[in-house]
């Protein structure tokens, strides 16, 4: 079983749960456990454009909350959602993704609802294996600013396109994964506008900085794209290489956990840190 199938088989169960939940009366209503959230949602890719120029960086970050993986384990169990938070938010982090997938990631949707009581100004991103219009009006019920689809997940552009408007309908920007140009003209396709490449094949888990950087180059971002690096990103002249192959944001997220400081780490980074 390949690492994809596993995420899937995975969120199974959260998807029966769901379609239990929306069959309910009143599921949907003021008060009902999938009524959209009624707060603000900072604006996700507002917060991005911002880049790191008060930083002196070429581009924005956005720190994860992780506790595991699936290619690591356990990475850092003792830290709270609510901790990490307030420390990415005084270390300069442009907005944070927040894990909610529980079986490989121990994450859970509550963190949201934790992470945006601690930093309410901070646009959060719900990062999981969301490929059910129902995953999506969970994701509508919480604070997330941003959602992740993913093509390997959802390899079709008129289903992409469904999620998206679903999410976007209602204020949550939707972030599209790609890995490869296949990917890339998909996400085109279905009209993605923050696209996200990731370093790491989901299929085998293994990480490729340099095909990351290379996608950037041979098929750049066009006008009104948003291009965000993630996975395999540890030092400054990682931000630096992915800056200038184009892209506008990364997304950090081991890196900064492993050692139980996030703030600290992401300081660390931003400053210029140990080389790579």
């Amino acid at each position: 079983m390949t690492g994809l199938e596993r995420f899937v088989k995975a969120k199974q169960a959260e998807v029966g749960a769901l379609e239990r939940l929306a069959g309910q009366s009143g599921a949907f209503d003021e008060g009902g456990p999938l009524c959209p959230w009624k707060g603000e949602r900072p604006a996700f890719r507002a917060a991005l454009e911002q880049g790191g120029g008060r930083r002196g960086l070429p581009l924005a970050v956005i720190a994860e909350f992780k506790k595991a993986s699936p290619s690591r384990g356990v990475i850092c169990e003792g830290l709270s959602v609510e901790e990490a938070a307030h420390q990415y938010a005084d270390s300069g982090a442009n907005a944070l993704s927040i894990l909610t997938e529980k079986q490989y990631f121990h994450g859970d949707m509550d963190y949201l609802r934790r992470a945006t009581s601690e930093v309410p100004a901070m646009p959060l991103l719900r990062k999981d294996f969301l490929f059910h219009p129902l995953q999506v009006a969970a994701t509508l019920a919480s604070p997330a600013s941003a959602l992740l689809l993913i093509v390997r997940l959802t390899p079709d552009a008129a289903l992409l396109r469904a999620l998206r408007e679903q999410a976007e309908s209602a204020g949550v920007e939707a972030v599209v994964e790609v890995f490869d140009e296949a990917d890339l003209r998909l996400a085109r396709e279905s009209g993605a506008r923050i696209i996200q490449v990731n370093a790491r094949d989901l299929v085998t888990l293994k990480v490729d900085r340099t095909a990351c950087l290379r996608l950037a180059r041979i098929s750049p971002p066009r006008d009104g794209e948003l291009w965000t690096a993630a996975s395999g990103i540890s030092c400054r002249n990682d931000l630096e290489a992915a800056a200038e192959a184009g892209f506008h944001a990364a997304l950090v997220g081991s890196a900064l956990m492993e050692g139980g400081a996030p703030g600290k780490a992401l300081r660390r980074l931003l400053n210029g840190g140990e080389p790579c």
